[in-house]
């Protein structure tokens, strides 16, 4: 199957995922989680990376961001993973990859999957049984869009805002959202997606993106014709 390049595009939210290698663990100790924090805020602002909300797992991250540039997801990554990677080894007289590779991400439908989007983000730990609510997990955003606990790391997205007048009327909604069960299939769809490196939205926001960036968004099949007009054109604009 044909790897497609990133989808970005500035001022569209994004939902990034970094695994460790071969899923083994990549934070040991509190002062490692703090530590990825403090480098993701600093180099966030520098890459003009609005997070909205994240979780760091035991063996990954997951972020959803709106990035001013399209540039900046990677240029944050690169600088994180260098600066966190680094620590580790120092730290824990480790040598070798930390990272499972590339990150990944997918461009989402705001209107319709942002809040989702970060529910399912914040909600990770809840689903692997670490706690029973996710205001109990340390290392996420919840508590600061739930409940207004101050988190240098995090920018809320104009629909976040759009959930109420006042702090304290869009904290509550927050709250409110996380009382619906978010089903097996949209689960699967954000997975999908962002495993894929595709867009998590409807047809019509898939034909928006496309006519944006002139470009297919889905991926090609394995195989083919690959002295076709098609693919030739394809391999033209990667």
């Amino acid at each position: 199957m044909a790897r497609l390049p990133r989808l970005v595009i500035s001022g569209q939210p994004l939902h990034l995922i970094q695994r460790g290698n071969n899923r083994s663990v990549t934070f040991f100790a509190d002062e490692d989680y703090q530590l990825y924090c403090d480098t993701l805020r600093q180099v966030s602002q520098r890459f003009g990376c609005a997070i909205h909300a994240y979780v760091l797992m035991t063996n990954h991250v997951h972020l959803l961001i709106t990035p001013d540039d399209e540039r900046g997801p990677a240029r944050m990554m690169q600088a994180v993973g260098r600066r966190y990677v680094r620590y580790i080894n120092e730290c824990y007289r480790r040598t070798g990859t930390l990272w499972e590779g590339r990150y990944k991400s997918t461009l989402i439908d705001s209107e319709h999957y942002l809040l989702l989007c970060g529910r399912y983000i914040e909600l990770n730990p809840v689903r692997a049984g670490m706690v029973e609510d996710p205001g109990q997990y340390r290392w996420s955003s919840y508590r600061c869009n739930a409940f207004g606990e101050f988190n240098a790391l995090i920018t809320p997205h104009a629909l976040y805002h759009a959930l109420g007048s006042q702090p304290a009327d869009q904290q509550a909604a927050y709250r409110f959202l996380f009382e619906t069960h978010i089903e097996s299939q949209t689960l699967d769809a954000i997975r999908c997606a962002t495993n894929d490196g595709t867009i998590l939205g409807h047809e019509h926001f898939r034909e928006q993106i496309e006519a944006a960036l002139r470009r297919r968004v889905t991926r090609l099949t394995h195989g083919g014709d690959r002295r076709s007009e098609a693919f030739q054109v394809t391999q033209e604009e990667q």
